[in-house]
């Protein structure tokens, strides 16, 4: 079964976010799908990883770029795979058809769209029956994770 973790925007957008949970997949060693909800937030993502830091950048590649077998960090808007990654960050809406695929799912919902908070439990729901480890993070006023399920 999967570990699938669902990660609630309070204080902050996905763009302030989502490079440090990246850091920290790549830190571990981890190959990572980002799947986004469009090709144009696939567009945005791929230009602001780059540019998120002064220091630092996430190496990572989409369509756009190809090779996405050697690519450490894979942004799509579809369900491909092609870096064979064991964890997946689902964005903007994005689903997977196979949660199980993967070691880890990520999902970061907007905590202040109803509409995206409503998908998340619907989605919780459904990764629960299917019995995957869940649990539920959301940021606290200092811009932490705490786990809160």
């Amino acid at each position: 079964m999967s570990e699938v973790l669902f990660y609630h925007l309070i204080f902050e957008p996905l763009e302030h976010v989502l490079p440090g949970l990246l850091e920290r997949s790549l830190e571990r060693g981890w190959r990572v799908v980002v799947q986004c909800g469009s090709d144009e937030r696939v567009d945005a993502l791929n230009q602001h990883l780059w540019t998120y830091r002064d220091e630092s950048f996430l190496p990572h590649g989409s369509r756009q770029d190809g090779m996405g077998e050697q690519q450490p960090i894979w942004l799509t808007a579809e369900n491909d795979n092609p870096n064979s990654a064991s964890v997946r960050f689902l964005v903007d809406g994005a689903t997977v058809d196979n949660s199980e695929d993967y070691e880890r799912v990520v999902i970061i919902f907007d905590g202040n769209n109803p509409d995206a908070v409503s998908d998340a439990r619907q989605v919780w729901k459904v990764e629960k029956e299917k019995g995957h480890a869940v649990t539920y993070w959301a940021q606290n006023e200092q811009r932490r994770w705490e786990k809160k399920a």
